[in-house]
């Protein structure tokens, strides 16, 4: 096995196993809320707690990871998943929930910047959207697997349970990483001293597309966490499904979610110079898909809409890496992924929670779900602007 197919095999791995620690707690939801008397709105604040962590870490991670190289951060961030998802397992108030999933939340958050910078260090430009679209597939394959996984789990002994099992496969990464990813990049990048009058991050963070890129991250994530975070509740109680269905149907969705990302990695890197447009094109038709699945009149109907609206969400995932790679200064790439996605995570911070309270104050899923069609479109406005932009922005390369 070559270094980049290692690269990519390792960082599929890390992907599947942080998704899976991730929307377990979407999944366990229901039983969660029954156990401990929780409301939606409550429940929903320890999701966004999450993200609330996720955000916090973004920026760190990425500088860190342009100061120390990626290895420490792939290799401890499992780690540390392994501790507070075990630790979920042992709360049982809303106040300890909130601080175990803030930290928890804190720890994913230091592998991502790691992941794309590890891509964009190893990829040429024309690679990258393929590359991220087979790596990120896992975000997609996790939740298809979580789904039936938590079904089971809980419904056999107990969330508490659940939490304890899904502890052990980071253990398991963790080791991976250290027995796979060097300490370098899989590529040589440029000698950093050829390049004297590079302009500061600060400079290049306060150009137009630059700004505009990280306000269509942060309208991205409200539907992208969003619906990983309430899918499986919805079913539950918007259709009314028990548990044990919903999370083996809630895995549906997930199976059009990876062909999706396999075919916009495809259709990314086949025109890789279009990148935006198929972006805004996935979320308009997304939005689309959000509508008919909530106003379907059968469950299998409104899987349809699901795993439609799942196929384009999660089929952008390549080509808006690449873009943001292709922005980024090539000596810098962790710490201006790190930014982006820090902005973009308070649109996750807010979806959960907010969803929550939309349900709790309508008694119904219609206004969240308007919520995520409406960040949805203005997401893809953001993009088709951004056209315009990137047109004359420098394509990034590896050396």
């Amino acid at each position: 096995m070559n270094a980049k197919t290692q690269l990519i095999a390792s960082l599929w791995l890390l992907n599947f196993i942080n998704a899976l620690d991730r929307v377990a707690m979407g999944f366990a939801g229901p039983a969660i809320m029954k156990s401990l008397a929780l409301s939606p709105s409550a429940f929903g604040i320890i999701l966004s707690s999450f993200g609330v962590g996720y955000f916090l870490a973004q920026a760190p991670s990425g500088f860190l990871a342009d100061r120390w190289g990626v290895r420490p951060l792939l290799i401890g961030g499992p780690i540390l998943w392994a501790l507070f998802t075990g630790m979920t397992g042992l709360v049982s108030t809303l106040a300890s929930f909130v601080v175990v999933r803030f930290f928890f939340g804190i720890s994913e958050g230091l592998t991502g910047a790691s992941t794309y910078k590890a891509v964009g260090d190893a990829f040429e430009a024309k690679e990258r959207a393929r590359t991220l679209a087979i790596c990120t597939t896992a975000l997609a394959v996790a939740p298809a697997v979580a789904g039936p996984l938590m079904g089971l789990l809980v419904t056999s002994w107990g969330w508490q349970v659940a939490f304890f099992v899904l502890a052990m496969p980071s253990l398991i990464t963790a080791y991976v990483m250290y027995r796979t990813v060097t300490a370098r990049a899989a590529v040589p990048q440029a000698d950093m001293n050829a390049t004297p009058m590079r302009p500061p991050l600060w400079q290049t963070l306060k150009q137009p597309k630059v700004l505009l890129l990280a306000a269509a991250t942060f309208a991205w994530n409200i539907p992208y966490w969003g619906f990983s975070s309430w899918m499986p509740t919805y079913l539950v109680q918007g259709r009314h499904l028990d548990l044990k269905s919903a999370g083996f149907i809630s895995g549906v969705p997930y199976l059009f979610a990876f062909a999706g990302m396999i075919f916009g990695g495809w259709l990314g890197s086949r025109f890789h110079r279009y990148c935006t447009r198929i972006v805004t094109g996935a979320f308009i038709i997304a939005g689309g898909f959000l509508i008919f699945a909530y106003r379907a009149d059968t469950v299998l109907l409104a899987v349809v809409g699901l795993s439609g609206a799942a196929f384009c969400l999660f089929g952008a995932t390549g080509p808006i890496g690449k873009v943001g790679l292709d922005l980024a200064p090539e000596h810098q790439r962790g710490a201006f992924i790190g930014l982006i996605v820090m902005v973009g995570q308070v649109g996750a911070i807010c979806a959960p929670a907010a969803i929550g309270f939309l349900v709790d104050w309508t008694h119904n899923f219609a206004a969240g779900f308007g919520f995520m069609i409406v960040a949805l479109w203005a997401a893809a406005a953001s993009y088709a602007v951004l056209e315009h932009m990137v047109k004359s922005a420098p394509t990034s390369k590896t050396v």
